[in-house]
């Protein structure tokens, strides 16, 4: 389950990048990503006491301090039977989100479309065998 950030069920991914990841998470689960990179990208925690498999178009984001004083994230993308690795940052400095946003917004919409494509296939498969 995920856990609030704070107050607001969510809060600005830009706001913890430039610190390490609390020992009790295992990364922020994202809750939107938006078109423009200057806009927030919204998350909470994501509990490293309880590890659940993600869901179905979920992206999971890790970082922890890398070389040269940098962040070395990873992003996870949850599918319906397994979890794969999305894309890996290594070193990055400063705020990293404007860096990671085109990866994570350009993955939620293609996943979108091709869960949608999958469900109205389901649906013609079920009525076609009626």
């Amino acid at each position: 389950m995920a856990k609030a950030i704070g107050p607001d069920p969510y809060l600005d991914l830009s706001d913890l990048a430039r610190r390490p990841m609390p020992a009790s998470a295992r990364g922020a689960l994202l809750a939107s990503v938006p078109p423009r990179a200057n806009e927030p990208i919204r998350a909470t925690w994501a509990s490293a006491l309880k590890p659940e498999p993600l869901g179905p178009g979920a992206i999971l984001l890790s970082w922890k301090p890398g070389r040269d004083g940098g962040m070395d994230v990873t992003a996870h993308l949850g599918l319906v039977a397994t979890t794969v690795l999305l894309a890996t940052w290594p070193s990055l400095h400063g705020n990293w989100t404007p860096v990671v946003h085109p990866t994570l917004y350009e993955v939620t919409g293609p996943h979108a479309a091709l869960t949608i494509a999958t469900d109205a296939l389901h649906l013609a498969n079920h009525l076609s065998a009626d």
